[in-house]
C-alpha cells in the first residue's frame, strides 16, 4: 500500500511504528503518567474494529497490546457526533451534559433560525445554525481537563480535531489550545493567537491541498471490497481510491489525508509545548474525523473505508513514534463518538435484504401535513425528525397541542418503518439505567439522551436497518444516529508502555473513560457523574485505587 506523504514531516517522522514491539516490555511504571492522550475516531464502530483488527500493524496494533474493550457503548439513543463526544471526557450521558443531539430546536432562540447547533452561541447577531460562532456554552458539565486544572492549575489541556464540536465537547470550558478545521485551515476562538505549530501545519496543509493526489494503491485485503455500488441516478460508491484534483478541499477532508493533518498538529503542539515534561500532568485530545466523512459519503464496506482504516493505522503509528521521541511517559485511550451503518444498497447485496431507506410517509414534513389537514391547522405543525427529536411548533394553539401529540403518536406508530414513539411524560417517568447497556430498553436509551429544556415533545425510534436518508443522490449515502447497537457500540482501548494487556469482551461505557483516567493520574472527580472507574490493571492490583 502506498502511504500518504505525511504532513508530519513537521511532527510525525516516518520511523517503523512497530520497532519497539520486538523489544522486551519494561516493567509497568509505578507512578502516574505525565501525559494523557485521548483519541476519538469519529464513526469507528465496534463492527469496523472487529473487521479490521487482524490487519492492523502499527498504531492500532500497539493499542491492542493494552486493555481492550471491544464492546464499549455510547449507551444513549442519540448516537450523533456531538452527544457522543460530550460523554468521553465528562463521565456523563447526554442527559447530564445537555448535548442531546448535533442540533435541536429552541423556539425561544433570539433569531429567526430556531435550530441551535450544539457548539454555537446562538445569541451572536447575524448568526444561524449553519453560520455560527463556536462556543462551549451548551455543555453543562465539566470535563476531565477541568478536573485536572482544579487539582493542579498548571496542568495544560490541548484539544485538536477535524470538527469544532469534537474539539469543544472533549476539551471543555478551560483549554490552553483549542483548534479545529474550518474547511480551509485550523482555526480557534476569535482573538486566539496561533502558535508556530498551527501556522506551520496550516501552511503544509494548504500546500498539500493545492497538489493533486493520485489514486492510492489498493492493498490485497481491500481488493475484494472494491466494487461499484449504484445508489441512484448516476451516482456510485464503493470503488474509490481518493484520487483528488488540485485545490479540492472537500475531497481532502473526505480522505485519509485529513486525519494525518490533525495528528500532525497534535504531535507538533505536544512537542513544542513540552506536554508532560514540566512536572505536571497534561492532556492532549485528538479528534480524527475522516472516518465519519468517509462513512457518510461512501459507506463503511467499500474500498474507501478499507483504505481509510489502514492509513489511519499508519498515521497513529507515526503519532506514537513522535510522542516516544519526547521521552514522556504517556497514557493513551482511543474510542469513538458513535458507530455507523453501511448503505442499504450494499447491505441488500450482503445478505441483509430487509435494509431500506426511509419513505416520504415517515418524514416529519409528511406527518405534519397530515396533522394540519386533519385538525384544520395552518403552517408547520411539527419540526425535527424523521427519527429522534420531534417538536410541536408554537403555531399550534394550546388547546390543540394534546390532540396534535396524540394523533402524531398514532401516525408514527402506524408507520411500518417506526419501532416506537415516546412522549415527554414517558421519558421523564423513566429512571436512568445502571444495568449493562446492551440490556437497556429503547425507553431507557431515550432517557439517557433526554434534557427537558432541549429535547423534543416526541422521540421517534425508527426500526432497525432503516436508514434515515431519503435520497442519497445529492448528499450522504449512509449514516448513524439510531437507537440500535450498530450505532451504539464502539471500541475502547487503553495503552501505556509497560502495562500488561488483557481483553474484556463484556460491555463497558464511554462514560467510564473519564473516571478511569482520573484515577490513573490521581485526580479527584469533583462532581457526581454517570460513569465508573474501570480497573485496567491486569493483575490483583486495582488501578481505580
Amino acid at each position: 500500500m502506498k502511504l500518504l506523504v505525511p504532513l508530519a514531516a513537521l511532527a510525525l517522522a516516518a520511523t517503523p511504528a512497530l520497532a519497539q514491539q520486538s523489544a522486551p516490555a519494561p516493567a509497568a511504571p509505578a507512578t502516574p503518567p505525565k501525559l494523557v492522550v485521548v483519541i476519538s475516531v469519529d464513526q469507528f464502530s465496534a463492527d469496523l474494529f472487529a473487521e479490521y483488527r487482524s490487519q492492523f500493524t502499527s498504531g492500532f496494533a500497539r493499542l491492542m497490546t493494552g486493555a481492550v474493550f471491544p464492546a464499549g457503548y455510547q449507551s444513549h439513543a442519540a448516537t450523533e457526533t456531538c452527544p457522543g463526544h460530550s460523554t468521553i471526557l465528562t463521565g456523563d450521558h447526554p442527559s447530564r451534559t445537555g448535548i442531546i443531539a448535533n442540533d435541536w430546536t429552541d423556539f425561544a432562540a433570539p433569531r429567526a433560525d430556531k435550530t441551535v447547533y450544539c457548539a454555537e452561541d446562538e445569541s451572536v447577531p447575524g448568526s444561524d445554525s449553519n453560520h455560527y460562532t463556536v462556543s462551549d456554552k451548551h455543555l453543562k458539565v465539566p470535563t476531565l481537563g477541568e478536573w485536572m486544572k482544579q487539582a493542579d492549575p498548571q496542568s495544560r489541556v490541548v484539544s485538536v480535531a477535524g470538527k469544532d464540536r469534537a474539539a469543544v465537547m472533549m476539551g471543555g470550558h478551560k483549554v490552553d489550545e483549542l483548534w479545529w478545521w474550518d474547511g480551509k485551515a485550523f482555526v480557534s476562538y476569535a482573538g486566539r493567537t496561533a502558535p508556530d505549530a498551527v501556522t506551520r501545519i496550516n501552511a503544509a496543509t494548504t500546500a498539500r491541498v493545492a497538489e493533486a493526489q493520485p489514486a492510492l494503491d489498493l492493498p490485497a485485503f481491500c481488493r475484494p471490497r472494491s466494487r461499484t455500488i449504484p445508489v441512484g441516478g448516476n451516482k456510485t460508491v464503493g470503488d474509490g481510491r481518493f484520487a483528488r484534483a488540485a485545490g479540492d478541499g472537500r475531497a481532502f477532508r473526505v480522505s485519509p489525508e485529513f486525519d494525518d493533518a490533525v495528528m500532525a498538529l497534535g504531535a507538533k503542539l505536544a512537542t513544542d509545548m513540552k506536554l508532560g515534561q514540566q512536572g505536571h500532568t497534561d492532556l492532549l485530545i485528538l479528534g480524527a474525523s475522516a472516518t465519519d466523512y468517509i462513512g457518510h459519503s461512501y459507506g463503511t464496506e467499500g474500498s474507501e473505508m478499507c483504505l481509510q482504516l489502514l492509513s489511519l493505522d499508519q498515521t497513529l503509528g507515526r503519532l506514537f513514534d513522535a510522542l516516544d521521541r519526547t521521552g514522556v511517559d504517556y497514557q493513551v485511550v482511543l474510542t469513538a463518538d458513535h458507530g455507523g451503518h453501511d448503505l442499504p444498497e450494499r447491505h441488500r447485496e450482503h445478505a441483509a435484504p430487509t435494509e431500506q431507506r426511509v419513505t416520504p410517509e415517515v418524514t416529519t414534513t409528511s406527518i405534519s401535513r397530515t396533522l394540519a389537514g386533519k385538525l384544520g391547522l395552518t403552517g408547520p405543525v411539527l419540526v425535527g425528525g424523521p427519527g429522534g427529536d420531534v417538536y410541536v411548533t408554537p403555531s399550534v394553539p394550546q388547546a390543540k397541542r394534546a390532540a396534535v401529540l396524540a394523533d402524531a403518536v398514532k401516525l408514527y406508530t402506524a408507520n411500518p418503518q417506526v419501532q416506537a414513539v415516546f412522549t415527554r411524560a414517558q421519558i421523564e417517568a423513566t429512571p436512568i439505567a445502571h444495568t449493562p447497556p446492551e440490556t437497556w430498553s429503547l425507553l431507557e436509551r431515550a432517557r439517557a439522551s433526554y434534557d427537558p429544556q432541549r429535547s423534543g415533545d416526541l422521540i421517534v425510534a425508527l426500526k432497525p436497518r432503516v436508514t434515515p436518508i431519503l435520497d442519497p443522490v445529492g448528499g450522504y449515502v449512509a449514516t448513524h444516529g439510531s437507537f440500535w447497537d450498530y450505532d451504539r457500540r464502539v471500541p475502547i482501548l487503553f495503552w501505556r508502555k509497560g502495562m500488561t494487556g488483557f481483553e474484556q469482551p463484556l460491555s463497558v461505557e464511554t462514560v467510564d473513560i473519564a473516571p478511569t483516567l482520573a484515577a490513573l493520574i490521581k485526580v479527584p472527580v469533583p462532581v457526581e457523574i454517570d460513569g465508573r472507574c474501570l480497573d485496567i490493571d491486569a493483575g490483583v492490583a486495582d488501578s481505580c485505587k
